[in-house]
């Protein structure tokens, strides 16, 4: 079975996500696609409740399997999970960028193969200068996709509905996230 893993803190999930996932669903032929929210990820802070980021995560991507993972570093969850050897782990460029920043980034690659996002205008050198780091290289499969100008940070601070799957924008009203006094623009 050709499986992807696509983690992140989802605080909110956004178009850019959910494009994201159905791209390398068709680059790669993915039979499932496991969408990993962090409960607690160690390398952000998180503003809304792990339950919360997890409803919005499964609205964002309703026919995926949509799990809380309770991993700071992505590592740890390999480890714990041997069945995913060979899955693909899908990120996006901007992601891939700063992956030898990861916890032990060769031993992450060794236990799956990296699916990259990029998008027209990433600077190229700033991907190779991350494929040159890394022990297995030819393991990263880099793939095209169109840009999708939203990222959850942003969002945060000036929401705007049209960039939200229409599912997490309604848990968003329900929730009281991101409140109009910091700029939730419903519909533009």
């Amino acid at each position: 079975m050709n499986v992807g893993l696509f983690g992140g803190a989802f605080d909110p999930p956004h178009r850019g996500h959910v494009e994201l996932v159905r791209r390398a669903k068709e680059e790669l032929g993915l039979d499932e696609v496991v969408v990993l929210v962090a409960a607690d990820p160690g390398h952000k802070r998180v503003e809304t409740p792990a339950d919360v980021r997890l409803e919005m995560a499964r609205a964002a991507f309703p026919g995926d399997t949509v799990l809380l993972d309770s991993h700071p570093r992505t590592v740890d969850l390999l480890r714990e999970h041997p069945e995913w050897a060979e899955a693909w782990f899908v990120i996006g460029a901007d992601e891939f960028a700063d992956f030898l920043s990861w916890k032990e980034p060769d031993e992450v690659l060794e236990r799956v193969r990296i699916a990259v996002g990029t998008r027209p205008g990433f600077a190229p050198e700033r991907l190779q200068g991350a494929l040159d780091g890394l022990a297995h290289p030819e393991r990263v499969r880099l793939f095209d996709m169109e840009p999708v100008p939203a990222a959850s940070r942003d969002l945060r601070l000036h929401l705007v509905e049209a960039d939200l799957p229409p599912a997490v924008a309604e848990i968003i009203r329900r929730e009281g996230l991101y409140p109009a006094e910091r700029g939730y623009t419903e519909g533009s």
